[in-house]
This record gives structure tokens, sequence and C-alpha cells, in this order.
């Protein structure tokens, strides 16, 4: 895979309250591998604020790890079969978030990574969703990104 690459992240939560409810972010991202981990880095702005928030993505084969900071700050820890609880803090007021990863699939090509993710989802130790993300990763400049 190329350093420069084209990134999709796709979520849909599953709340009582909500049905399905999809959420998507698709960005220019810098990538690398390092030791067998892959490195997903890119900026996103936030409406309303100039701020920049850093996103770094790091992936193995077992666990996925997104590190947000700036106008939000938060370290996600999504690992199957276990729970992990941190804070989320936003411009609003921070939460208590629990995450407990039920799938975690990875499928890697040579110009092309997917990252499947089921969880579920706890704020201040109350079930909020039952969650899924889809994160599609393709070098720049190899045909047409694929969603």
């Amino acid at each position: 895979m190329t350093k420069e690459v084209l990134v999709s992240i796709s979520g849909l939560q599953f709340a009582e309250e909500t049905g399905g409810e999809p959420v998507e972010v698709i960005t220019s991202a810098d990538y690398y591998k390092k030791n067998g981990k892959h490195y997903i880095i890119y900026d996103e702005v936030a409406e309303g604020f100039t701020e920049q928030t850093r996103n770094i993505i790091k992936l193995d084969g077992c666990m996925l790890d997104i590190t947000k900071r700036g106008v939000s700050n938060v370290h996600m820890m999504f690992e199957k079969d276990k729970k992990n609880v941190t804070y989320y803090y936003t411009p609003y007021g921070s939460l208590l978030i629990g995450i407990d990863a039920t799938r975690l699939d990875v499928k890697e090509d040579e110009d092309s990574l997917t990252v499947t993710v089921d969880y579920a989802l706890e704020v201040n130790y109350e079930h909020l969703a039952d969650c899924t993300i889809v994160m599609k990763v393709q070098s720049k400049g190899t045909g047409e990104f694929r969603i």
C-alpha cells in the first residue's frame, strides 16, 4: 500500500429509539506499516470549530486502536471479547464510554485494507447502542475508490 491513501469509515448504530443511524466519513490519510501494525493518520475539522482533530488509527490482527487529539480527545480500543472503558473528552464535557467488541475482521490486500468491527457501546455504564464500523483504506491512484 502507498503512503497516501483514501479512507472510508462508515458506522451504524442500532439504538432502540432511533433504529439504524448511518454515519460516514471519506478522507485522505497517510498510511504506513511498522512492526506488523498498520497506521492510518488523518485530520478532521468539526463543524463550528477552527481547530482540527488528529486521528491516529493503529491496527493489528486482534486490536483496533483509535486516538483522537484536538477538539475532542479519546483513546478507544476495540478488542474482540474484551470490554475497554475510557473517557471521551468533548468541548461540551466528558463521557465515560465502554466498548465491548464482539467481532473484529481484517482483510488485507496489496493496495487495500478492510476492517469490520461489531461492538456494544455504553455511556456511564448504561448500554446505549449496538454498533458496526466498516473502515476501508485504499492506496491513492489505484483506480476507483470502492466503498
